[in-house]
């Protein structure tokens, strides 16, 4: 009679799993021995790393920083100086002098000088101005007088103020006449000749004195 074996007693039917398990960790033991070794390497290597730079280092003498030099400092020298020279002479002050009433002192007076006016000055203003004899409005009826409008003038219709410096003398007499300022066509001769000939003035006077005076004075031209 032939045994027969069930499917739960056949070991063969299991063989192709239990292979793979087998083949799974045969593997999985090659691969942990792999690692293993590498892993010992690098240690070993960074060991070697670390004691190669330590003893490097250590073979590095030290550095000796010398100290900054101490600053200079100047001793003051000592001037000596000498004892003053001895007075040969005895300088003598007599002070047992008696001051009576009947002792007289002397009194010196220093008197100022007066400043020196110089004779040749010409003065634009002074303490007393100078003015024509019995004023202005005399010297004004003068010039109405004597003053003659001229036909260049007239013709042309010129109209206005011809102004004339000139220079008192101290006797009053007037020099150095001339028209600053004028309006042409033969009025500016005119105003020039009417003050030449025009009678003397009374000087100004400086400090009381008569001086020389620089005058300016307007002469009207007018058509009627």
């Amino acid at each position: 009679m032939e045994l027969k074996k069930t499917e739960q007693a056949d070991l063969t039917r299991k063989s192709g799993f239990f292979f793979s398990i087998g083949l799974l960790v045969t593997m999985a033991l090659v691969v942990m021995a792999f690692e293993w070794k590498q892993y010992d390497e690098s240690i070993a290597n960074l060991t070697g790393k670390s004691t190669d730079s330590f003893e490097e280092t250590m073979e590095v003498p030290p550095t000796d920083i010398p100290p900054p030099p101490a600053p200079t400092v100047q001793q003051p020298q000592v001037v000596e100086v000498p004892d003053e020279e001895e007075i040969k002479e005895d300088i003598k002050v007599n002070l047992d002098v008696e001051v009576t009433e009947d002792t007289k002192v002397e009194e010196i007076v220093v008197q100022a000088e007066e400043p020196k006016e110089e004779t040749d000055e010409i003065f634009t203003v002074v303490e007393e101005s100078a003015a024509p004899k019995g004023g202005m409005q005399a010297f004004y009826k003068y010039v109405g007088e004597k003053i003659k409008y001229p036909a260049q003038a007239r013709r042309m219709g010129i109209e206005g103020r011809v102004f004339v410096e000139f220079v008192i003398q101290k006797d009053g007499s007037l020099s150095d006449v001339r028209a600053i300022k004028g309006i042409g066509a033969g009025c500016d001769e005119e105003a020039v000749r009417i003050v030449q000939s025009a009678p003397a003035w009374t000087p100004g006077k400086q400090r009381g004195k008569p001086v020389k005076q620089r005058y300016t004075l307007p002469i009207i031209f007018k058509l009627g």
